[in-house]
């Protein structure tokens, strides 16, 4: 069974930076698409980035797309989400996700979740 923990969650001003984190433990992952979801109050919960088996492909939403960048770390088993330019509307529990295909951007094609991270942006 593979588990996953986010970490690097916090309380940013608006234009600030975060770095989030996901580790992997189980199985190797390296063969496993990784995604980031996230979920504000009241809102369905939203694709923000995804990355092939390989790290060769990245995908993202258009809201995040230049100011966000996922990266992962095969010999680590860890994903990585680094936010830049935070904006107030970025804030949201943010999910780390494992998906068994190779590439994967809709949230049923991911297999684990993580609790998720809260991520809180001030303006």
């Amino acid at each position: 069974q593979v588990q996953l923990v986010e970490s690097g969650g916090g309380l940013v001003q608006a234009g600030g930076s975060l770095r989030l984190s996901c580790a992997a433990s189980g199985r190797t992952i390296s063969t496993y698409a990784m995604g980031w979801f996230r979920q504000a109050p009241g809102k369905e919960r939203e694709f923000v980035a995804a990355i092939s088996w390989n790290g060769y492909g990245t995908y993202y939403a258009d809201s995040v797309k230049g100011r966000f960048t996922i990266s992962r770390d095969n010999a680590k088993s860890t994903a990585y989400l680094q936010m830049n330019s935070l904006k107030p509307e970025d804030t949201a529990v943010y999910y780390c996700a494992l998906s068994k295909l190779r590439v994967a951007v809709k949230d049923y094609e991911y297999d684990y979740w993580g609790q998720g991270t809260q991520v809180t942006v001030s303006s």
